[in-house]
């Protein structure tokens, strides 16, 4: 591996010739020039032949410092910003410089901080590598182009080490991501492949919305909400005495309890069985008017010897014994009587309680359903029964990763698909409401072979929109045929269309958006990216500008922004490689993986808001009559609150500014 430095110039190559890199390096190991003999620990191994990988050439400038060559695009030599390498075979606490040298843009977001992503595999989580290490500046030894240049210490001899641009999100990931949706055999998602890329690598669409046999959510949502104590309200006469409570009645566990009989009745009646037995023996009665001490019968000497039990006679000191009891026994029965009744009395209060509280709950089931129909009546632009035969389809349709080395776009979009898909009570009026159709990576070739914008021929997708090739841009073609068969069909409505990117050099997220000399139309395609501003502390909108720029024509936002009628809006949604900037601060947060995919879900959510403020806007958006000269009013807006920007003094304001009159003057 080691010939490749010194074959090279042999050869003819110009080593400062970007022309020279014709490949991934694989395994490159680097030699000390002059050294001879078997490689040793320290003497780095480079490597970029694996999936989205790139790296093509490697220069050992001194002992600690070496040159690195981003392979360019596959096919189209102007393209140089994603690089993703390991090395491996190194030393503990060897220190190296590493100079990305051949950037094929000047600006870049390493100016403010930005720093490569780093890995190792006793350490697999991403981090970012300390702004401090990295410096990016004008390098006369390279032609004056910018280089980025980073310090780095290998603290683990074992580990290898991969260093990358961004994040990276391959097609593999993609692929075992949408298999483990699809084996969870969710009724409102569906999987099917659109078409295939030039290397037969397939173009998926996912579907994601309510079937039209769903059962009614709301109901078992509210059952697991409130749980009912299980109590007749039949058992309540109408004079309010309780009838029966089944297993909840109080009674003496230590009596069997015969059926039919209450239980003090049980308990009165054996005492008096015994006393009217003990009356019998002795041949007297207790009635109303005989004293019990009178009652005295003397035991006959001749008992021993009697046949039966019956024809026994009860001694005096026992039988006065039996009547303390019975009479003690009769207090305790009146107290207990008096404790009954006092229980028959709460369990009645209770029982009317409860019976208030199921009309309540009546009362809460009844203001759901209203407050569901109210919901229908703000959701009517959408169009409710949207899933049911012969009613209009309202279709959003997402595309990402277009640009293969724009990986933030594949976070955003799982978090579109993790939200869509989720129990949220959000996720499901959405679904209820509309139909996603969402093709989350584009262009697969570009993705699996690291590319940075194009494909594997060379063809940035997102410049061929206006006439896609089936057999150079099939994934293009695949998805363009769709749109337009979608576009002919009555009973659908493409409501939106947003391709997802990653931007190199500005913070934040933002959006691009069309121009029309529709003023009103201008107006309302402002709507959902200042609802996002309001939903995601990450998204910008003094950032977002809307523009006809003639070298954007080919792309899907203008292409379908002028095919698709005055109902439809096209957006492009930017997401930063590297940071954004919260509202009232000036640090900037570096994204991390769930913050990408966090925005995701954040615009997700803005399609209900969007979708609830839409009858209302239609009416504010009203052209306003004006003098001449006159400033035109601003709209007065309540439902847009918060200030209009999370970004101040962004990058983007002037640009929007030149680009046509801020449609948020009109709120």
């Amino acid at each position: 591996m080691a010939e490749r430095s010194q074959t090279a110039p042999e050869a003819g190559y110009d080593m400062g010739n970007d022309d020279a890199i014709g490949g991934n390096v694989s395994k490159y190991l680097v030699l000390p020039s002059g050294y001879c003999g078997q490689p040793k620990k320290g003497h780095l191994i480079f490597d970029a032949c694996f999936e989205s990988g790139n790296l093509g050439r490697v220069d050992q400038v001194s002992e600690f410092e070496y040159d690195l060559f981003i392979r360019p695009d596959t096919c189209n030599p102007r393209f140089r910003v994603w690089f993703n390498f390991t090395v491996e075979n190194v030393k503990e606490s060897q220190r190296v410089i590493f100079n990305i040298v051949n950037f094929s843009k000047t600006k870049s977001l390493y100016r403010d901080g930005m720093a490569p992503m780093v890995k190792s595999t006793s350490r697999p989580k991403w981090q970012r590598l300390p702004p401090k290490n990295v410096y990016y500046y004008r390098c006369p030894d390279h032609r004056k182009n910018y280089v980025m240049s980073f310090a780095f210490c290998f603290d683990r001899e074992e580990d290898i080490y991969q260093f990358a641009y961004c994040y990276p999100y391959t097609y593999t990931r993609f692929q075992h991501y949408l298999d483990g949706l699809q084996k969870r055999n969710m009724d409102y998602f569906f999987r099917e492949q659109l078409g295939q890329s030039v290397q037969q690598r397939q173009l998926d669409l996912l579907t994601i919305t309510s079937p039209e046999d769903k059962s009614d959510l709301e109901n078992s949502v509210m059952q697991k909400k409130i749980k009912i104590p299980k109590l007749s309200l039949n058992h309540i006469e109408e004079d309010g005495e309780v009838k029966d409570y089944g297993e909840e009645d109080l009674q003496l566990r230590h009596i069997k309890r015969p059926e039919g009989r209450k239980p003090s009745e049980v308990a009165h009646k054996s005492i008096e069985a015994v006393v009217a037995r003990l009356e019998k023996q002795n041949g007297l009665s207790l009635g109303h008017g005989t004293c019990p001490e009178e009652v005295f019968v003397e035991a006959s000497p001749g008992t021993e010897d009697m046949d039966s039990l019956e024809d026994a006679v009860v001694p005096r000191a026992l039988y006065e014994e039996l009547l303390r009891n019975y009479q003690q026994q009769q207090e305790e029965m009146r107290h207990l009587q008096q404790e009954l009744e006092r229980t028959r009395r709460q369990l009645v209060q209770q029982a009317k309680k409860l019976k208030e509280y199921g009309a309540l709950v009546s009362e809460m089931k009844e203001l759901r359903d209203l407050n569901r129909r109210l919901q229908d009546v703000l959701l009517l632009r959408l169009g409710s029964d949207n899933l049911r035969e012969g009613a209009e389809k309202k279709v959003v349709f997402i595309t990402g990763r277009v640009h293969p080395g724009e990986t933030p776009s594949s976070f955003v979009c799982q978090g579109i698909i993790d939200f869509l898909i989720s129990q949220h009570p959000i996720a499901h009026v959405l679904r209820e409401h509309l139909v996603f159709k969402i093709a989350p990576m584009l262009n697969p070739d570009g993705v699996y072979l690291g590319n940075y914008r194009c494909s594997l021929m060379g063809f940035d997708l997102n410049r061929h929109w206006l006439d896609p090739s089936p057999w150079a841009h099939p994934t293009l073609h695949g998805v363009k045929q769709l749109i337009i068969q979608m576009y002919n069909d009555p009973k659908t409505s493409l409501e939106f269309y947003i391709d997802i990117h990653a931007h190199s050099t500005m913070m934040n997220g933002f959006m691009y958006g069309n121009i029309f000399e529709d003023e009103e139309r201008f107006q309302r395609q402002a709507i959902f990216p200042k609802l996002l501003c309001q939903n995601a502390e990450d998204f910008s909108y003094s950032s977002t500008s809307f523009n006809r720029d003639a070298v954007k024509a080919g792309t899907g936002r203008r292409f379908l922004g002028g095919l698709l009628d005055h109902t439809s809006y096209c957006y492009t949604l930017e997401v930063s490689f590297y940071s954004y900037i919260i509202g009232g601060t000036t640090a900037a947060v570096p994204y991390t993986e769930e913050a990408y995919m966090k925005l995701g879900r954040n615009v997700a959510r803005t399609f209900l808001d969007y979708y609830r403020l839409n009858p209302l806007v239609e009416k504010v958006a009203i052209p306003v009559p004006r003098l001449r000269k006159e400033k035109p009013p601003p709209y007065k807006y309540p439902f847009l609150r918060g200030p209009a920007s999370n970004h101040p003094n962004g990058k983007g304001d002037k640009k929007s500014s030149v680009n046509h009159t801020d449609p948020s003057n009109s709120f």
